[in-house]
C-alpha cells in the first residue's frame, strides 16, 4: 500500500473519530504509541514490533491528516536523497552520542 493510498485509508475509516478528538488530542494518542514502540524495541519483543510500527504509523498520519498535510508530499523531500546535503547515501557530519545532528550555523543577516 501508498502511503497516499494509506492517508485516504485511514481518513475514511477514523476522520470524523479524528476530527471530534481533534489534533492536540490525537497528537497525545500518537506520542502514546511511539512509547509502546519504544518500550518494544527496548524489550527486544519481535514478535510486538510490526502491531507497534503501524499503529504508531497509523497515529503519525492521523496528526498529519488533521493538520493539512498530505503525506505523500512529505514524503517526497527525501526522493532526491538527503534533504540536507542531496546525496544518496547522506553525506551530512556524523552524528552525535546524543542521535541528533549537529545544527548548521545560522547566518546573521
Amino acid at each position: 500500500m501508498e502511503i497516499g493510498e494509506f492517508q485516504r485509508r485511514l481518513r475514511a475509516l477514523y476522520g470524523a473519530r479524528d476530527r471530534a478528538r481533534g489534533r492536540d488530542a490525537t497528537f497525545l494518542w500518537f506520542v502514546e504509541e511511539v512509547g509502546e514502540l519504544s518500550r518494544a524495541l527496548r524489550r527486544g519483543e519481535r514478535g510486538n514490533l510490526e502491531e507497534e510500527f503501524s499503529d504508531a504509523l497509523a497515529w503519525l498520519v492521523s496528526v498529519a491528516t488533521l493538520s493539512g498535510v498530505d503525506m505523500e508530499e512529505a514524503a517526497r523531500r527525501y526522493a532526491a536523497g538527503c534533504p540536507r546535503c542531496g546525496r544518496t547515501p547522506c553525506a551530512c557530519p556524523a552524528v552525535r552520542r546524543s542521535g541528533r545532528r549537529p545544527r548548521r550555523a545560522r547566518h546573521r543577516r
